[in-house]
């Protein structure tokens, strides 16, 4: 068997360890960063030299990115990690935007969360060994009142988590899914092992051989995706769990082989914002920041019949043909003219194969249809389900499977 070549490493150790940890926090962040990358990086450092900080950056660069989506990322990282004295400053600004100082110099730029949660991940853990136990000692633990703490995380409220919470609520996002079932349409396709005879497709081959059938051409009936229009509040109410919501919505438009056609998003508040574009940045920071640049009323009121109705007039031919499922969400608190936001809302509901309304108000026990807005919205959806945990949103995934369920629908229907 030939042996491997040695690597010659540079004569200061220091510098492979910092290139080594750099690799580290970027696949904390998120770049596919594996040992031949790093190996890699160590030869091309050793061959292009440390003494120019760009050719360090672009050696570096060269072998550890291979998306155009990495290169913020990256970007971001390096300069926490190797360029900014005062990086522990940024990232703790980046990862706490409350603290007062350095996040008011500058606005965080998108991934830079995610770099400052690569390179703080560990740093107030404890680097020292527990003490081994003496033989025959016993080990006691107190179980009672405890909670996996994956499940408390699943049925946590938005509104009531935490940054650390929050940060580890969008990596859960960010792996979800949402897959739907093909619709079966009346038009044929050929298919060898089809459930009904093919008789035009059939004489057609007959025709070929003087007349006479050899065999008997099948078909089945043609399958077709539907698409998925999500329509997210952003009003000051909402705005928690719209950033929560939009993050599960970019992990769903960015999945393969979920079965959706296409998937569009929308905001609204006080007016309507076409977000769709936004959402195929596979940099999830990067969309977000631009869906929120482009979306000015965010935090602002709200005006959910007037953005509706821009919506029917302006949107809805376009992209709720084909069995479109629409996904609502919004706590219905609308102080605009009821009876124009339950025509909308008939509109829309009549115009889509399903409409689901998610609504974090459903999170308190008591919920009753007493607002205006959702006494005027309630009668035209086919499913009325809560939207304020991760829980609720994996629950979704029934809602989409079974065509009957309609969640909390019949129940506050009789309260009407």
């Amino acid at each position: 068997m030939p042996e491997l070549p040695t690597l010659e490493l540079p004569e200061d150790p220091k510098l492979v360890q910092n290139i080594t940890h750099f690799a580290r926090a970027l696949r904390r962040a998120g770049l596919p960063v594996g040992p031949g990358r790093v190996t890699d990086a160590i030869r091309a450092v050793a061959a292009a030299g440390f003494s120019s900080r760009q050719d360090f950056y672009w050696a570096l660069h060269a072998c550890f990115v291979s998306r155009p989506e990495h290169r913020r990322v990256f970007a971001q990282v390096f300069r926490l990690y190797w360029r900014d004295p005062r990086f522990l400053e940024h990232m703790m600004a980046a990862m706490l935007p409350a603290i007062r100082g350095v996040q008011e110099e500058r606005a965080a730029k998108p991934a830079e969360k995610r770099a400052a949660e690569a390179l703080l991940d560990g740093a107030n853990q404890a680097a020292e060994p527990p003490e081994m136990a003496e033989e025959g000692s016993e080990i006691e633990l107190d179980a009672s009142l405890t909670m996996s703490s994956e499940e408390r995380l699943r049925n946590l409220d938005f509104e009531q988590m935490s940054t650390e919470e929050v940060a580890a609520a969008k990596r859960v996002l960010a792996k979800m899914t949402l897959p739907v079932s093909p619709l079966i349409t009346r038009r044929l396709q050929p298919a060898v092992q089809g459930a009904r005879a093919d008789w035009r497709r059939t004489m057609r081959l007959a025709s070929r051989n003087g007349g006479e059938i050899c065999s008997i051409a099948k078909a089945e009936r043609r399958k077709r995706w539907p698409n998925l229009v999500v329509l997210c509040d952003i009003s000051g109410s909402m705005s928690q769990y719209s950033r929560m919501v939009l993050h599960f919505l970019h992990a769903v438009a960015n999945s393969k082989g979920q079965g959706w056609a296409r998937v569009y998003g929308f905001t609204f508040g006080t007016r309507l914002t076409n977000i769709t574009r936004h959402l195929a940045t596979r940099d999830v920071d990067a969309a977000l920041a631009a869906a929120g640049a482009e979306a000015q009323d965010w935090e602002g009121g709200t005006r959910i019949g007037a953005c509706l109705h821009e919506f029917n007039r302006d949107w809805s031919r376009r992209v709720l043909g084909q069995g479109a499922v629409v996904l609502l969400i919004t706590d219905g608190l609308d102080r605009d003219d009821p009876d124009t936001l339950s025509h909308e809302m008939q509109r829309l509901h009549l115009s889509a194969r399903r409409l689901i309304w998610l609504n974090p108000l459903l999170r308190w026990g008591e919920f009753a249809p007493k607002a205006q807005g959702i006494r005027a919205m309630l009668p035209h959806v086919d499913s009325f389900r809560a939207g304020h945990t991760i829980a609720s949103l994996e629950d979704l995934a029934e809602a989409f499977a079974q065509q009957k369920d309609k969640g909390e629908h019949e129940r506050l229907m009789a309260l009407l």
